[in-house]
């Protein structure tokens, strides 16, 4: 058994629980799993305590609470959370070609809002026929490569940049991605739910230690695993040294701003502001 030490953790309120999941879609570690009805700790070293899950409970019943616990592994965490992955994976191939449903199912049979079908095909298309535009945006994309996992924290265009760490689906969703959040930003992209989150947290260190980043905005989906971009983006400002407030850019599934918010990690605290679209 790993050796103890008095730390931060997650607590679970069984009673308060209602077994929604949300917990447990937020949890990039994989930490939390919806056992008969009710959200539970799978191992004190899955959990980082930096409660990137509780804002997620519709029931109150997470909190952070300081004791004797399993350090943080992170690398068996990415594993637990890369096999987890996988089995959803799986199990999303096998229901979809058993009833021709793509939904992702929870074990409790909710359903991931990540994986939750939307079809508005209609309502946009008559939309653009009624419009009949032709306008062509200006493109302000002014860096490549964008995906994280890609960059060279050592690239010359980070230097003094303002800088934008997007969730994959954020450009496709929010039709004013270019005028309204990468406008005078640099961009690196990539997804909280299935790739490394360890290699993000390492790549978005060395950027903010080798640069004078002058802000640091994070624009995610309003679907709770997202909120795992906001975890990577926190622990790497920790981790710098820098006091870096981060802005936090929420997209609706419907393609709108929907929140927008500013996280000191120095005092912990956010202060939510008034919607810009």
């Amino acid at each position: 058994m790993a050796a103890k030490r008095k730390r931060y953790i997650i607590k679970i309120d069984e009673n308060l629980c209602n077994g929604c999941g949300k917990c447990a879609s937020a949890c990039v570690e994989g930490a939390i799993e919806i056992v008969d009805g009710k959200a539970r700790l799978v191992s004190e070293t899955y959990c980082d305590g930096l409660g990137a899950c509780i804002g997620e409970c519709p029931q109150g019943a997470i909190t952070l609470v300081e004791r004797e616990a399993e350090e943080f592994d992170p690398e068996a965490a990415l594993r637990h959370a890369q096999r987890a992955a996988q089995r959803s994976s799986d199990s999303l191939v096998s229901n979809a070609s058993e009833t021709g449903d793509n939904h992702h199912t929870h074990p409790d049979g909710s359903v991931c809002p990540s994986a939750r079908t939307i079809d508005r095909r209609e309502e946009l298309f008559k939309n653009a026929r009624r419009k009949g535009s032709t306008e062509t945006v200006q493109s302000e994309l002014a860096n490549w490569p964008v995906k994280l996992r890609l960059v060279n924290p050592s690239a010359s265009f980070f230097q003094g940049a303002n800088l934008l760490v997007a969730a994959d689906c954020t450009a496709f969703a929010y039709g004013a991605f270019h005028p309204k959040l990468l406008t005078g930003k640099v961009v690196v992209t990539g997804c909280p739910k299935f790739d490394d989150v360890t290699l993000y947290v390492h790549k978005l260190i060395a950027i903010l230690q080798q640069h004078d980043i002058k802000s640091l905005t994070v624009a995610k989906m309003e679907v709770p695993c997202c909120s795992g971009l906001v975890n990577v983006a926190r622990q790497a400002v920790e981790a710098s040294g820098k006091n870096i407030p981060i802005e936090i850019v929420t997209i609706s599934l419907c393609g709108e701003l929907i929140e927008r918010k500013f996280l000191d990690v120095a005092q912990s605290d956010e202060k939510q502001v008034s919607i810009v679209v």
